[in-house]
Protein backbone atom coordinates (compact mmCIF):
# COMPACT_ATOMS: atom_id res chain seq x y z
CA UNK A 1 0.00 0.00 0.00
CA UNK A 2 1.34 3.42 -0.91
CA UNK A 3 1.20 6.05 1.81
CA UNK A 4 0.46 9.20 -0.16
CA UNK A 5 -0.69 11.39 2.71
CA UNK A 6 -1.49 11.29 6.39
CA UNK A 7 -5.10 10.21 5.78
CA UNK A 8 -4.20 7.17 3.70
CA UNK A 9 -1.46 6.31 6.16
CA UNK A 10 -3.92 6.54 9.03
CA UNK A 11 -6.28 4.19 7.20
CA UNK A 12 -3.42 1.82 6.53
CA UNK A 13 -2.47 1.83 10.20
CA UNK A 14 -6.10 1.17 11.08
CA UNK A 15 -6.12 -1.85 8.78
CA UNK A 16 -2.76 -2.99 10.11
CA UNK A 17 -3.60 -2.88 13.77
CA UNK A 18 -7.32 -3.40 14.13
CA UNK A 19 -7.76 -6.03 11.48
CA UNK A 20 -6.76 -6.05 7.89
CA UNK A 21 -8.72 -7.77 5.20
CA UNK A 22 -11.24 -10.50 5.64
CA UNK A 23 -11.95 -12.17 2.33
CA UNK A 24 -14.71 -13.97 0.42
CA UNK A 25 -14.61 -17.75 0.75
CA UNK A 26 -16.81 -19.08 3.50
CA UNK A 27 -14.84 -20.01 6.59
CA UNK A 28 -15.71 -23.69 6.27
CA UNK A 29 -13.98 -23.73 2.87
CA UNK A 30 -10.65 -22.57 4.27
CA UNK A 31 -7.72 -24.84 5.10
CA UNK A 32 -8.32 -24.95 8.82
CA UNK A 33 -6.95 -28.17 10.28
CA UNK A 34 -5.26 -27.59 13.61
CA UNK A 35 -2.91 -30.52 14.07
CA UNK A 36 -2.44 -30.32 17.81
CA UNK A 37 -6.07 -29.59 18.58
CA UNK A 38 -7.31 -33.07 17.63
CA UNK A 39 -5.44 -34.43 20.63
CA UNK A 40 -7.71 -32.47 22.99
CA UNK A 41 -11.44 -33.05 22.39
CA UNK A 42 -13.48 -29.95 23.06
CA UNK A 43 -16.31 -31.75 24.81
CA UNK A 44 -17.12 -35.41 25.30
CA UNK A 45 -20.25 -36.32 27.21
CA UNK A 46 -23.95 -35.73 27.36
CA UNK A 47 -25.65 -32.49 26.41
CA UNK A 48 -25.38 -29.77 29.05
CA UNK A 49 -28.54 -28.25 30.49
CA UNK A 50 -26.99 -25.31 32.37
CA UNK A 51 -27.44 -22.22 30.18
CA UNK A 52 -24.49 -19.86 30.56
CA UNK A 53 -25.45 -17.58 27.67
CA UNK A 54 -25.23 -13.93 28.70
CA UNK A 55 -24.26 -14.76 32.27
CA UNK A 56 -21.84 -12.04 33.33
CA UNK A 57 -18.58 -12.84 35.02
CA UNK A 58 -19.93 -11.16 38.14
CA UNK A 59 -23.05 -13.34 38.04
CA UNK A 60 -20.93 -16.46 37.63
CA UNK A 61 -18.75 -15.41 40.55
CA UNK A 62 -21.82 -14.82 42.70
CA UNK A 63 -23.38 -18.11 41.63
CA UNK A 64 -20.25 -20.00 42.58
CA UNK A 65 -20.20 -18.22 45.94
CA UNK A 66 -23.81 -19.00 46.83
CA UNK A 67 -23.73 -22.55 45.48
CA UNK A 68 -26.10 -22.03 42.58
CA UNK A 69 -23.68 -24.03 40.46
CA UNK A 70 -20.11 -25.35 40.56
CA UNK A 71 -17.07 -24.42 38.55
CA UNK A 72 -17.29 -27.82 36.87
CA UNK A 73 -20.87 -26.98 35.83
CA UNK A 74 -19.73 -23.70 34.31
CA UNK A 75 -16.71 -25.15 32.51
CA UNK A 76 -18.79 -28.02 31.10
CA UNK A 77 -21.36 -25.56 29.84
CA UNK A 78 -18.76 -23.41 28.11
CA UNK A 79 -17.02 -26.43 26.57
CA UNK A 80 -20.38 -27.59 25.28
CA UNK A 81 -21.06 -24.15 23.79
CA UNK A 82 -17.61 -24.17 22.16
CA UNK A 83 -18.38 -27.55 20.62
CA UNK A 84 -21.88 -26.66 19.40
CA UNK A 85 -21.35 -23.03 18.37
CA UNK A 86 -17.68 -22.69 17.53
CA UNK A 87 -16.72 -26.08 16.10
CA UNK A 88 -20.18 -27.02 14.80
CA UNK A 89 -23.42 -25.13 14.18
CA UNK A 90 -22.49 -21.59 13.12
CA UNK A 91 -18.78 -22.60 13.23
CA UNK A 92 -17.56 -19.29 14.60
CA UNK A 93 -13.92 -20.46 14.65
CA UNK A 94 -13.17 -18.05 17.45
CA UNK A 95 -11.32 -20.71 19.47
CA UNK A 96 -8.02 -22.18 18.28
CA UNK A 97 -7.71 -24.74 21.08
CA UNK A 98 -9.26 -25.72 24.38
CA UNK A 99 -6.99 -26.30 27.35
CA UNK A 100 -7.00 -30.04 28.12
CA UNK A 101 -6.84 -29.54 31.89
CA UNK A 102 -9.81 -27.17 32.14
CA UNK A 103 -12.23 -29.67 33.68
CA UNK A 104 -9.62 -31.00 36.10
CA UNK A 105 -8.85 -27.46 37.22
CA UNK A 106 -12.57 -26.79 37.66
CA UNK A 107 -12.91 -29.81 39.94
CA UNK A 108 -9.89 -28.66 41.93
CA UNK A 109 -11.39 -25.17 42.23
CA UNK A 110 -14.59 -26.70 43.58
CA UNK A 111 -12.65 -28.80 46.08
CA UNK A 112 -10.68 -25.75 47.22
CA UNK A 113 -13.89 -23.77 47.63
CA UNK A 114 -15.45 -26.57 49.69
CA UNK A 115 -12.35 -26.52 51.91
CA UNK A 116 -12.58 -22.75 52.37
CA UNK A 117 -9.61 -21.98 50.12
CA UNK A 118 -11.14 -19.30 47.90
CA UNK A 119 -8.64 -17.08 46.09
CA UNK A 120 -11.04 -14.26 45.23
CA UNK A 121 -13.96 -13.28 42.99
CA UNK A 122 -12.45 -15.05 39.98
CA UNK A 123 -12.06 -18.36 41.79
CA UNK A 124 -13.18 -21.12 39.40
CA UNK A 125 -14.20 -18.66 36.65
CA UNK A 126 -13.28 -19.72 33.06
CA UNK A 127 -11.26 -17.19 31.03
CA UNK A 128 -10.17 -17.31 27.36
CA UNK A 129 -6.79 -15.91 26.31
CA UNK A 130 -5.67 -14.81 22.86
CA UNK A 131 -3.27 -17.24 21.21
CA UNK A 132 -0.34 -14.84 21.28
CA UNK A 133 -0.26 -15.12 25.09
CA UNK A 134 1.65 -17.97 26.71
CA UNK A 135 0.19 -20.39 29.23
CA UNK A 136 1.62 -23.57 30.72
CA UNK A 137 0.54 -26.89 29.31
CA UNK A 138 0.83 -28.76 26.02
CA UNK A 139 -0.95 -26.20 23.84
CA UNK A 140 1.46 -24.07 21.80
CA UNK A 141 1.35 -20.30 21.49
CA UNK A 142 1.08 -19.81 17.73
CA UNK A 143 0.02 -16.22 17.00
CA UNK A 144 -2.03 -18.00 14.34
CA UNK A 145 0.96 -19.19 12.29
CA UNK A 146 2.22 -22.71 11.65
CA UNK A 147 5.71 -21.30 12.18
CA UNK A 148 5.01 -21.48 15.93
CA UNK A 149 3.10 -24.77 15.95
CA UNK A 150 5.84 -26.26 18.17
CA UNK A 151 6.09 -23.22 20.43
CA UNK A 152 5.17 -25.05 23.63
CA UNK A 153 6.92 -22.90 26.22
CA UNK A 154 5.35 -24.22 29.44
CA UNK A 155 5.47 -20.65 30.70
CA UNK A 156 2.65 -18.59 32.10
CA UNK A 157 2.77 -15.00 30.96
CA UNK A 158 2.70 -12.93 34.16
CA UNK A 159 -0.77 -11.67 33.29
CA UNK A 160 -1.90 -15.31 33.08
CA UNK A 161 -0.11 -16.14 36.33
CA UNK A 162 -1.95 -13.23 37.94
CA UNK A 163 -5.29 -14.49 36.68
CA UNK A 164 -4.53 -17.97 37.98
CA UNK A 165 -3.42 -16.55 41.33
CA UNK A 166 -6.85 -14.92 41.51
CA UNK A 167 -8.42 -18.34 40.93
CA UNK A 168 -9.31 -18.06 37.24
CA UNK A 169 -9.23 -21.11 34.95
CA UNK A 170 -7.77 -20.70 31.48
CA UNK A 171 -10.29 -22.64 29.42
CA UNK A 172 -9.19 -21.96 25.83
CA UNK A 173 -6.99 -19.96 23.47
CA UNK A 174 -8.68 -17.62 21.03
CA UNK A 175 -8.15 -17.25 17.32
CA UNK A 176 -6.86 -13.88 16.11
CA UNK A 177 -5.58 -12.00 13.10
CA UNK A 178 -2.35 -13.73 12.17
CA UNK A 179 0.70 -12.19 13.82
CA UNK A 180 -1.70 -9.64 15.31
CA UNK A 181 -2.00 -8.04 11.84
CA UNK A 182 1.59 -6.89 11.49
CA UNK A 183 2.59 -9.10 8.53
CA UNK A 184 0.89 -7.13 5.78
CA UNK A 185 -1.02 -3.89 5.29
CA UNK A 186 -3.49 -5.94 3.23
CA UNK A 187 -3.97 -8.65 5.84
CA UNK A 188 -7.16 -10.51 6.70
CA UNK A 189 -8.98 -9.49 9.86
CA UNK A 190 -9.64 -12.54 11.99
CA UNK A 191 -7.89 -14.99 9.66
CA UNK A 192 -5.05 -17.30 10.61
CA UNK A 193 -3.58 -20.28 8.82
CA UNK A 194 -3.95 -22.21 12.06
CA UNK A 195 -7.51 -21.26 12.98
CA UNK A 196 -9.25 -20.13 9.80
CA UNK A 197 -11.55 -17.13 9.61
CA UNK A 198 -13.47 -15.91 12.67
CA UNK A 199 -17.14 -15.17 12.01
CA UNK A 200 -19.18 -12.40 13.57
CA UNK A 201 -21.91 -13.89 15.82
CA UNK A 202 -24.38 -11.17 14.80
CA UNK A 203 -24.12 -11.94 11.07
CA UNK A 204 -21.93 -14.86 10.10
CA UNK A 205 -20.83 -13.38 6.79
CA UNK A 206 -19.56 -10.25 8.57
CA UNK A 207 -16.10 -9.65 9.95
CA UNK A 208 -15.08 -9.77 13.61
CA UNK A 209 -12.27 -7.24 13.19
CA UNK A 210 -8.92 -7.82 14.86
CA UNK A 211 -6.49 -8.59 15.87
CA UNK A 212 -8.30 -9.88 18.98
CA UNK A 213 -11.12 -11.17 16.77
CA UNK A 214 -11.49 -14.55 18.46
CA UNK A 215 -11.53 -12.95 21.88
CA UNK A 216 -14.32 -10.63 20.74
CA UNK A 217 -16.48 -13.20 18.96
CA UNK A 218 -16.09 -15.83 21.69
CA UNK A 219 -17.27 -13.50 24.45
CA UNK A 220 -20.12 -12.15 22.32
CA UNK A 221 -21.22 -15.80 21.90
CA UNK A 222 -20.79 -16.58 25.63
CA UNK A 223 -18.04 -19.17 25.17
CA UNK A 224 -16.28 -17.94 28.32
CA UNK A 225 -16.82 -15.57 31.21
CA UNK A 226 -14.26 -13.13 29.83
CA UNK A 227 -11.30 -13.00 27.48
CA UNK A 228 -7.91 -11.36 27.25
CA UNK A 229 -7.07 -9.50 24.07
CA UNK A 230 -3.99 -7.54 23.07
CA UNK A 231 -3.70 -4.20 21.30
CA UNK A 232 -1.08 -2.22 19.46
CA UNK A 233 -3.49 0.20 17.78
CA UNK A 234 -7.17 -0.72 18.05
CA UNK A 235 -6.86 -4.49 18.36
CA UNK A 236 -8.96 -4.66 21.55
CA UNK A 237 -11.30 -1.77 20.75
CA UNK A 238 -12.36 -2.69 17.19
CA UNK A 239 -13.23 -6.37 17.80
CA UNK A 240 -15.05 -5.37 20.97
CA UNK A 241 -17.24 -2.74 19.32
CA UNK A 242 -17.92 -4.89 16.25
CA UNK A 243 -18.85 -7.92 18.37
CA UNK A 244 -21.03 -5.92 20.75
CA UNK A 245 -18.99 -6.30 23.92
CA UNK A 246 -16.95 -4.20 26.35
CA UNK A 247 -13.24 -3.86 25.63
CA UNK A 248 -10.66 -2.06 27.73
CA UNK A 249 -7.17 -1.09 26.64
CA UNK A 250 -5.45 -0.08 29.88
CA UNK A 251 -2.65 2.40 30.35
CA UNK A 252 0.48 0.93 28.83
CA UNK A 253 2.39 -0.49 31.79
CA UNK A 254 -0.65 -1.47 33.84
CA UNK A 255 -0.43 -5.09 32.63
CA UNK A 256 2.76 -7.04 31.92
CA UNK A 257 3.64 -7.97 28.32
CA UNK A 258 6.25 -10.61 29.23
CA UNK A 259 5.74 -13.88 27.28
CA UNK A 260 3.30 -12.26 24.85
CA UNK A 261 4.21 -12.41 21.15
CA UNK A 262 5.10 -8.75 20.46
CA UNK A 263 4.82 -6.07 17.86
CA UNK A 264 5.93 -2.91 19.66
CA UNK A 265 7.02 -2.38 23.25
CA UNK A 266 6.02 1.27 22.86
CA UNK A 267 2.37 0.42 22.15
CA UNK A 268 1.57 -3.23 22.96
CA UNK A 269 -0.67 -4.01 25.89
CA UNK A 270 -3.15 -6.66 26.96
CA UNK A 271 -6.61 -5.94 28.31
CA UNK A 272 -9.96 -7.52 29.24
CA UNK A 273 -12.81 -8.16 26.81
CA UNK A 274 -16.14 -8.92 28.51
CA UNK A 275 -19.90 -8.55 28.31
CA UNK A 276 -20.08 -5.83 31.00
CA UNK A 277 -17.91 -3.03 32.34
CA UNK A 278 -17.97 -4.54 35.83
CA UNK A 279 -16.57 -7.78 34.40
CA UNK A 280 -13.75 -5.87 32.68
CA UNK A 281 -12.93 -4.14 35.96
CA UNK A 282 -12.86 -7.46 37.80
CA UNK A 283 -10.50 -8.98 35.24
CA UNK A 284 -8.21 -5.95 35.19
CA UNK A 285 -7.96 -6.10 38.99
CA UNK A 286 -6.53 -9.59 38.66
CA UNK A 287 -4.33 -8.90 35.63
CA UNK A 288 -2.68 -5.64 36.67
CA UNK A 289 0.62 -5.30 38.49
CA UNK A 290 4.32 -4.62 38.19
CA UNK A 291 6.64 -7.13 36.54
CA UNK A 292 10.40 -6.87 36.93
CA UNK A 293 10.87 -8.27 33.42
CA UNK A 294 8.75 -5.49 31.86
CA UNK A 295 10.15 -2.06 32.73
CA UNK A 296 7.01 -0.30 31.49
CA UNK A 297 5.13 -1.75 34.48
CA UNK A 298 7.41 -0.27 37.16
CA UNK A 299 4.63 2.04 38.41
CA UNK A 300 1.73 -0.38 37.94
CA UNK A 301 1.50 -1.36 41.59
CA UNK A 302 0.93 2.31 42.46
CA UNK A 303 -2.18 2.41 40.29
CA UNK A 304 -3.41 -1.19 40.44
CA UNK A 305 -6.50 -1.04 42.65
CA UNK A 306 -9.76 -2.93 42.91
CA UNK A 307 -11.10 -1.51 39.66
CA UNK A 308 -14.60 -2.78 40.41
CA UNK A 309 -14.73 -0.74 43.61
CA UNK A 310 -16.74 2.46 43.37
CA UNK A 311 -18.57 1.65 40.13
CA UNK A 312 -21.75 3.69 40.35
CA UNK A 313 -24.58 4.71 37.99
CA UNK A 314 -24.29 8.21 39.51
CA UNK A 315 -20.61 8.71 38.68
CA UNK A 316 -21.15 10.98 35.67
CA UNK A 317 -23.36 13.54 37.43
CA UNK A 318 -21.77 16.94 36.82
CA UNK A 319 -18.81 15.44 34.92
CA UNK A 320 -17.69 17.36 31.82
CA UNK A 321 -17.18 15.17 28.75
CA UNK A 322 -15.67 16.29 25.46
CA UNK A 323 -17.53 15.11 22.35
CA UNK A 324 -15.11 14.47 19.47
CA UNK A 325 -17.51 15.93 16.94
CA UNK A 326 -15.07 15.86 14.03
CA UNK A 327 -14.35 12.16 14.64
CA UNK A 328 -17.91 10.86 14.34
CA UNK A 329 -17.58 9.85 10.69
CA UNK A 330 -20.16 9.98 7.91
CA UNK A 331 -21.93 6.64 8.33
CA UNK A 332 -25.55 7.64 8.93
CA UNK A 333 -26.47 4.68 11.11
CA UNK A 334 -23.48 5.15 13.40
CA UNK A 335 -24.19 8.88 13.66
CA UNK A 336 -27.78 8.20 14.73
CA UNK A 337 -26.77 5.67 17.37
CA UNK A 338 -24.06 8.00 18.69
CA UNK A 339 -26.52 10.86 19.07
CA UNK A 340 -28.73 8.56 21.14
CA UNK A 341 -25.69 7.65 23.25
CA UNK A 342 -25.03 11.33 23.91
CA UNK A 343 -28.61 11.70 25.13
CA UNK A 344 -28.00 8.80 27.51
CA UNK A 345 -24.87 10.54 28.80
CA UNK A 346 -26.96 13.63 29.49
CA UNK A 347 -29.52 11.49 31.33
CA UNK A 348 -26.64 10.14 33.43
CA UNK A 349 -25.89 13.74 34.45
CA UNK A 350 -22.87 14.44 32.24
CA UNK A 351 -22.17 17.92 30.88
CA UNK A 352 -21.28 17.58 27.19
CA UNK A 353 -18.75 19.90 25.58
CA UNK A 354 -18.60 19.95 21.78
CA UNK A 355 -15.06 19.71 20.38
CA UNK A 356 -15.26 20.72 16.74
CA UNK A 357 -11.54 20.50 15.94
CA UNK A 358 -9.66 17.63 17.55
CA UNK A 359 -7.44 16.92 14.54
CA UNK A 360 -5.26 20.00 14.23
CA UNK A 361 -1.66 19.71 15.32
CA UNK A 362 -1.08 16.06 14.46
CA UNK A 363 0.84 16.39 11.21
CA UNK A 364 3.26 13.50 10.88
CA UNK A 365 1.81 11.39 13.70
CA UNK A 366 0.89 8.48 11.43
CA UNK A 367 4.29 8.41 9.76
CA UNK A 368 6.06 8.57 13.13
CA UNK A 369 3.94 5.76 14.57
CA UNK A 370 4.59 3.59 11.53
CA UNK A 371 8.36 4.08 11.80
CA UNK A 372 8.24 3.09 15.46
CA UNK A 373 6.16 -0.03 14.80
CA UNK A 374 8.35 -1.24 11.95
CA UNK A 375 11.59 -0.71 13.87
CA UNK A 376 10.37 -2.24 17.11
CA UNK A 377 8.83 -5.21 15.28
CA UNK A 378 12.24 -6.56 14.31
CA UNK A 379 13.90 -5.93 17.67
CA UNK A 380 11.00 -7.15 19.80
CA UNK A 381 10.16 -10.21 17.68
CA UNK A 382 13.80 -11.28 17.63
CA UNK A 383 14.00 -10.96 21.41
CA UNK A 384 10.79 -12.96 21.90
CA UNK A 385 11.72 -15.76 19.50
CA UNK A 386 15.16 -16.07 21.08
CA UNK A 387 13.44 -16.75 24.42
CA UNK A 388 11.32 -19.64 23.14
CA UNK A 389 12.28 -23.31 23.59
CA UNK A 390 14.61 -25.13 21.23
CA UNK A 391 11.56 -26.96 19.88
CA UNK A 392 10.80 -23.78 17.99
CA UNK A 393 13.34 -23.60 15.13
CA UNK A 394 12.41 -20.06 14.11
CA UNK A 395 14.56 -17.66 16.12
CA UNK A 396 14.35 -14.36 14.24
CA UNK A 397 12.02 -12.29 12.09
CA UNK A 398 14.18 -13.27 9.12
CA UNK A 399 13.47 -16.93 9.92
CA UNK A 400 9.72 -16.23 9.87
CA UNK A 401 10.01 -14.53 6.48
CA UNK A 402 11.84 -17.57 5.12
CA UNK A 403 9.29 -19.96 6.62
CA UNK A 404 6.43 -18.04 5.01
CA UNK A 405 8.09 -18.18 1.60
CA UNK A 406 8.67 -21.91 1.96
CA UNK A 407 5.06 -22.45 3.04
CA UNK A 408 3.37 -19.89 0.84
CA UNK A 409 0.37 -22.09 0.02
CA UNK A 410 -0.63 -22.10 3.69
CA UNK A 411 0.78 -18.87 5.11
CA UNK A 412 0.69 -16.48 2.13
CA UNK A 413 -2.46 -17.68 0.39
CA UNK A 414 -4.46 -14.48 0.94
CA UNK A 415 -1.91 -11.74 1.59
CA UNK A 416 1.80 -11.13 1.62
CA UNK A 417 4.42 -10.20 4.19
CA UNK A 418 5.62 -6.81 3.04
CA UNK A 419 5.50 -5.40 6.58
CA UNK A 420 7.62 -8.27 7.90
CA UNK A 421 10.11 -7.53 5.13
CA UNK A 422 10.03 -3.78 5.82
CA UNK A 423 10.60 -4.41 9.51
CA UNK A 424 13.51 -6.70 8.70
CA UNK A 425 15.14 -3.87 6.72
CA UNK A 426 15.13 -1.50 9.70
CA UNK A 427 18.15 -0.61 11.81
CA UNK A 428 18.29 -1.11 15.57
CA UNK A 429 16.64 0.76 18.41
CA UNK A 430 19.54 3.18 18.69
CA UNK A 431 19.20 4.69 15.21
CA UNK A 432 18.36 8.40 15.04
CA UNK A 433 15.36 8.12 12.70
CA UNK A 434 13.60 5.75 15.05
CA UNK A 435 14.40 7.77 18.17
CA UNK A 436 13.11 10.97 16.57
CA UNK A 437 9.93 9.20 15.43
CA UNK A 438 9.36 7.75 18.90
CA UNK A 439 9.72 11.13 20.58
CA UNK A 440 7.43 12.79 18.05
CA UNK A 441 4.73 10.12 18.23
CA UNK A 442 4.57 10.09 22.02
CA UNK A 443 4.56 13.88 22.26
CA UNK A 444 1.86 14.43 19.64
CA UNK A 445 -0.46 11.70 20.93
CA UNK A 446 -0.02 12.37 24.66
CA UNK A 447 0.94 15.83 25.95
CA UNK A 448 -0.02 17.64 22.73
CA UNK A 449 -2.89 15.29 21.96
CA UNK A 450 -5.16 13.79 24.60
CA UNK A 451 -3.79 15.90 27.45
CA UNK A 452 -4.20 19.12 25.45
CA UNK A 453 -7.75 18.27 24.38
CA UNK A 454 -8.73 17.52 27.97
CA UNK A 455 -7.15 20.69 29.33
CA UNK A 456 -8.19 23.13 26.60
CA UNK A 457 -11.81 22.03 26.83
CA UNK A 458 -11.87 21.59 30.60
CA UNK A 459 -13.18 18.03 30.35
CA UNK A 460 -12.36 14.80 32.17
CA UNK A 461 -13.12 12.38 29.32
CA UNK A 462 -13.30 12.32 25.53
CA UNK A 463 -16.00 10.33 23.73
CA UNK A 464 -16.69 9.30 20.16
CA UNK A 465 -17.91 6.29 18.20
CA UNK A 466 -15.46 3.41 18.61
CA UNK A 467 -15.97 2.39 14.99
CA UNK A 468 -18.52 1.62 12.32
CA UNK A 469 -20.51 -1.60 11.89
CA UNK A 470 -18.90 -4.83 10.67
CA UNK A 471 -18.13 -5.18 6.98
CA UNK A 472 -18.75 -8.31 4.91
CA UNK A 473 -15.80 -10.72 5.00
CA UNK A 474 -14.13 -11.03 1.62
CA UNK A 475 -11.08 -13.22 1.09
CA UNK A 476 -10.70 -12.01 -2.50
CA UNK A 477 -11.08 -8.24 -2.46
CA UNK A 478 -10.12 -7.51 1.13
CA UNK A 479 -11.49 -5.32 3.87
CA UNK A 480 -14.03 -2.62 3.23
CA UNK A 481 -13.46 -1.11 6.66
CA UNK A 482 -14.92 2.36 6.97
CA UNK A 483 -16.14 4.60 9.72
CA UNK A 484 -14.69 6.46 12.68
CA UNK A 485 -11.94 5.22 14.93
CA UNK A 486 -10.70 6.76 18.17
CA UNK A 487 -7.85 4.30 18.66
CA UNK A 488 -4.72 6.05 17.43
CA UNK A 489 -4.23 8.72 20.09
CA UNK A 490 -4.69 6.42 23.12
CA UNK A 491 -2.75 3.64 21.40
CA UNK A 492 0.30 5.78 20.60
CA UNK A 493 0.25 7.69 23.89
CA UNK A 494 -0.39 4.54 25.92
CA UNK A 495 -3.44 6.09 27.61
CA UNK A 496 -6.56 4.10 28.61
CA UNK A 497 -9.39 3.51 26.14
CA UNK A 498 -12.72 1.81 26.85
CA UNK A 499 -15.49 0.84 24.43
CA UNK A 500 -19.03 0.06 25.60
CA UNK A 501 -21.94 -1.13 23.41
CA UNK A 502 -24.05 1.88 22.37
CA UNK A 503 -26.52 0.30 19.95
CA UNK A 504 -26.97 -1.36 16.58
CA UNK A 505 -26.93 -0.38 12.92
CA UNK A 506 -29.25 -2.73 11.05
CA UNK A 507 -28.56 -5.38 13.67
CA UNK A 508 -24.78 -4.86 13.75
CA UNK A 509 -23.22 -3.60 17.01
CA UNK A 510 -21.35 -0.34 17.43
CA UNK A 511 -19.70 1.04 20.58
CA UNK A 512 -18.85 4.33 22.25
CA UNK A 513 -15.29 5.15 23.31
CA UNK A 514 -14.21 6.70 26.61
CA UNK A 515 -10.67 8.11 26.68
CA UNK A 516 -8.70 9.98 29.31
CA UNK A 517 -5.20 10.64 30.64
CA UNK A 518 -2.44 8.26 31.69
CA UNK A 519 -3.23 6.08 34.73
CA UNK A 520 -6.87 7.24 34.76
CA UNK A 521 -7.99 3.64 34.19
CA UNK A 522 -10.26 3.49 37.22
CA UNK A 523 -12.02 6.73 36.30
CA UNK A 524 -12.53 5.61 32.70
CA UNK A 525 -14.11 2.35 33.87
CA UNK A 526 -16.36 4.28 36.25
CA UNK A 527 -17.49 6.56 33.42
CA UNK A 528 -18.19 3.63 31.13
CA UNK A 529 -20.08 1.80 33.85
CA UNK A 530 -22.35 4.79 34.55
CA UNK A 531 -23.12 5.08 30.83
CA UNK A 532 -23.75 1.33 30.53
CA UNK A 533 -26.18 1.30 33.44
CA UNK A 534 -28.43 3.94 31.91
CA UNK A 535 -28.12 2.78 28.29
CA UNK A 536 -28.25 -1.04 28.62
CA UNK A 537 -27.71 -1.53 24.90
CA UNK A 538 -26.17 -4.99 24.67
CA UNK A 539 -28.35 -7.62 22.97
CA UNK A 540 -27.19 -11.23 22.61
CA UNK A 541 -26.27 -12.37 19.09
CA UNK A 542 -28.55 -14.77 17.21
CA UNK A 543 -26.03 -16.11 14.67
CA UNK A 544 -27.89 -14.83 11.62
CA UNK A 545 -26.48 -16.06 8.34
CA UNK A 546 -26.46 -12.59 6.82
CA UNK A 547 -28.28 -9.26 6.80
CA UNK A 548 -31.01 -8.17 6.79
CA UNK A 549 -31.67 -9.95 10.03
CA UNK A 550 -35.28 -10.72 9.11
CA UNK A 551 -33.99 -13.67 7.05
CA UNK A 552 -33.99 -15.52 10.37
CA UNK A 553 -31.25 -17.06 12.49
CA UNK A 554 -29.19 -19.98 11.31
CA UNK A 555 -30.67 -23.37 12.10
CA UNK A 556 -28.35 -25.88 13.71
CA UNK A 557 -28.58 -28.86 16.00
CA UNK A 558 -26.84 -28.65 19.36
CA UNK A 559 -26.79 -32.39 20.01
Amino acid sequence: MKYTNSLTLALALTALAIGGTAHGLQANELPNTVGYQSEYPVYEGEAVTLDTSELSLAEISQGLTNGRFTSEDIVRSYLYRIQTLDKAGPELRSIIAVMPDALALARQADADRAAGRVKGPLHGVPIIIKDNIEATGPVPTTAGSYALIDNVTNRDAPLVANLKAAGAIIIAKANLSQWANIRSSNSVSGWTSVGGLVKNPYALDRNSCGSSSGSGASIAASLGAGAVGTETDGSIICPSTINGIVGFKPTLGMVSRTHVVPISHSQDTAGPMTRTVQDAAMMLTAMAGSDAADSATKDADKYAVDFADGLSPDYLKGVRIGVLRDRVGDQTGTQKVFEAALEDLKKAGAILVEIEDSRSGFDGLGEAEFEVLMTELKADMNAYLASTPASNPYRTLADLITFNKQNAATELRYFGQELFELGQSKEGLDNSKYLAALEKAKRLAGPEGIDRLLKDNDVQFLVGPSGGPAWRSDLVLGDSFSGPSQSQLPAVSGYPHLTVPMGYVEGLPVGISFISSKWSDHAVLKAGYAYEQISQKRVAPQFHRTLPINVGPIEFTKE
